[in-house]
């Protein structure tokens, strides 16, 4: 059993996915593989022509221009080449999905993560002002549900003051702003504003993409966002005690991890 494992890899690797093999893996049609990234392994696909995807297909994403996704692989795997290949296996994410004007039952988002798949799929067309942002956004939301038991939404509630509610869904509230606020008062974004989970994603999208020294001025000014930031950081090192961050902010806000 173990030596055909070996050679069911080995082909793997040495042989182009073609599409049928990739509808195969993670059940999206209409994908070819763009690249294989040699430094973290994530896989890079793109849509071919639009595909639809759930039970009642109200998952849509169109193909894009071949310009457009040479453009869009450059940002996309530069900020995935953040995460190590031991982490990115922890997590379970191993396939990257690039296509344009995503949309569930006619919203657009950002992108869909599924740890069960091991998938993300972005949309390249996204709002090119928080794109970038956006990629770590959904990164954090393959790493919430892979660890749903360590990012514990009852404990992040209590950080916020005790008359702020959130909404029941992201998609039930008309709090989707996404400018990062001067005066951030426990919240980095509008959107943060709409449940638990788009809170910490959007703080982790700031962790990962403003600087250490931002990063620590919003926390000598915000008692709550410093809380928010604090507990993100340290169950991320809870589940990978080697996750990359600035020197200067981890020192600065003393994080270890027996």
């Amino acid at each position: 059993m173990k030596l055909f494992k070996v050679i069911l890899l080995t082909i793997f690797f040495i042989t182009p996915l073609k599409a049928n093999t990739i509808y195969n893996l993670i059940k999206i049609p209409n994908l070819e593989l763009y690249q294989i990234d040699k430094k973290n392994q994530l896989r890079y696909l793109y849509a071919s022509s639009s595909f639809r995807l759930g039970v009642k297909k109200n998952i849509v994403c169109m193909n894009s221009t071949k310009e457009d996704y040479n453009k869009k692989f450059k940002l996309i795997s530069y900020n995935l080449n953040r995460y190590s290949k031991d982490f990115l296996k922890k997590i379970n994410l191993r396939y990257i999905v690039m296509c344009e004007n995503l949309s569930i039952s006619g919203i657009n988002t950002a992108g869909i993560p599924d740890n069960i798949m091991k998938t993300l799929i972005l949309d390249i067309k996204f709002n090119e002002k928080y794109f970038k942002r956006a990629i770590h956004h959904e990164v954090f939301h393959i790493i919430n549900d892979s660890f749903k038991e360590i990012f514990n939404e009852d404990e992040w509630v209590k950080f916020n003051n005790k008359n702020f509610k959130y909404a029941d869904c992201s998609t039930c509230t008309k709090k989707l702003g996404l400018n990062t606020y001067t005066n951030t008062n426990g919240f980095f974004t509008e959107y943060s504003q709409s449940t638990p989970s788009e809170d910490m994603a959007e703080t982790f999208s700031h962790i990962m993409t403003l600087s250490p020294k931002k990063i620590k001025e919003i926390n000598d000014s915000d008692n709550i966002l410093k809380n928010k930031v604090e507990f993100i950081k340290y169950r991320l090192l809870k589940i990978y005690k080697d996750f990359k961050f600035s020197e200067e902010l981890k020192t600065s806000m003393n994080l270890t991890v027996k």
